[in-house]
């Protein structure tokens, strides 16, 4: 196991763990609380690696126990898992109660393990087809319907319901429901999703991001999300990443989505690490905890992309953050993929950015769920 750094060091000095920050909703359950904080601990000297899907599927498989591609190639799945709650209004093929059973399964089994959850949230259209993304001539600008006064707005409680009944009946061995980093309408500065900027004003996206908060913890007594508002990579200036921000009461974490700069679209490090910047600095002026909420490239061409390019960008001086993650790897497609599986050309590399002690991965990480060392 590599060495852990749990140094807590704040802009201008060092602080107690009672004066640090806190998760957003006041009733968090202990575990979350503490998850927030190790994160925090954490973020000062390492960041977290993760990996969408991980343990659900992968590269010619899925649905095998204790399985991930990445623990294939190093040892351990990652430290940080990614889910969707995308069947929740409906998967075809899949009832609502299935898909969320089984995802309850693979969010508890993370959770026994030590490792961390992020739920993402590829809601579709909840008044028309489409779908989650954006389809013209076919989907419907869904968000001034479900926020308060809307004519959907009670399909929209009615869903939110689901995923709270969802969430607290979904409980470790410990018998403890589960925290997990809840990243809802993410991307919501590009047009691809309903949710995207051309769809719904500012005003009604900071509406229903608010809402969304508050019905789940205020009146549905969930209290074990941290929540995470997470751009795509639009943005040069802190004004512009906060252009739709809903407020420091109602955010957790903030993070950057970002394929482009990462080599999708060319290789800009110094732009991926500009807004990384902004991301981190304003998580320190806050009180949040700051994370690469999404990246990769698809097909890893670039062999040594692991440390040349995404550990590059992580270690940029000044950074403090949770979690790196990469998207997921499908079990069917030959080129659809974001971590290495074995055989693939990238595993060396891969495995020098495993072993570095900047990264962390499950077996690297302590008791993220317990009272931080002091």
């Amino acid at each position: 196991m590599k060495t852990i750094l749990v140094l807590v060091t704040l802009l201008a000095g060092h602080i107690s763990v009672a004066q640090q920050p806190r998760p957003i909703d006041a009733k968090a359950t202990p575990e979350t609380v503490h998850l927030f904080q190790n994160l925090l601990r954490l973020s000062e000297k390492h960041t977290l690696f993760g990996h969408q899907h991980a343990t659900e599927y992968g590269h010619g498989w899925q649905n095998e126990p204790d399985r991930s591609d990445v623990k294939s190639v190093t040892g351990s799945n990652p430290a940080v898992i990614g889910v969707d709650l995308l069947g929740v209004n409906g998967q075809p093929g899949t009832s609502p109660s299935t898909y969320l059973s089984q995802l309850r399964n693979t969010v508890q089994d993370t959770y026994n393990r030590g490792g961390v959850v992020t739920l993402a949230w590829h809601f579709n259209n909840p008044v028309s087809a489409g779908g989650f993304y954006w389809k013209d001539s076919v989907s419907l600008p869904a968000v001034k319907y479900i926020i308060p006064g809307g004519k959907a707005h009670g399909t929209y409680k009615s869903i939110l319901q689901k995923i709270g009944e969802w969430a607290k009946s979904t409980k470790g061995k410990d018998g403890k429901p589960v925290p997990m980093i809840f990243r809802p309408y993410h991307e919501f500065d590009g047009d691809w999703f309903w949710w995207g900027k051309s769809h719904c004003t500012k005003e009604e996206f900071i509406s229903l991001w608010q809402f969304t908060v508050s019905y789940l913890r205020d009146s549905l007594d969930v209290h074990q999300f941290l929540y995470a508002y997470s751009p795509d990579n639009r943005f040069n200036t802190t004004a512009q990443y906060l252009d739709r921000y809903p407020g420091d009461a109602f955010v957790d974490m903030v993070g950057m989505d970002n394929y482009g700069d990462m080599g999708r679209d060319g290789y800009n490090l110094q732009a991926a690490t500009h807004k990384l910047r902004i991301v981190s600095d304003y998580a320190l002026m806050a009180g949040k905890l700051a994370a690469f909420t999404e990246t990769g490239l698809e097909g890893i061409p670039n062999p040594d992309w692991w440390t040349s390019v995404l550990l590059k960008v992580m270690r940029a001086e000044g950074l403090r953050l949770s979690y790196v993650l990469v998207w997921r790897n499908d079990q069917r497609s030959e080129k659809h993929f974001y971590a290495p599986y074995p055989g693939h050309n990238s595993v060396p590399d891969f495995i020098r950015f495993y072993n570095d002690p900047y990264t962390l991965f499950e077996k690297d990480l302590p008791g993220m769920y317990a009272a931080p060392q002091r």
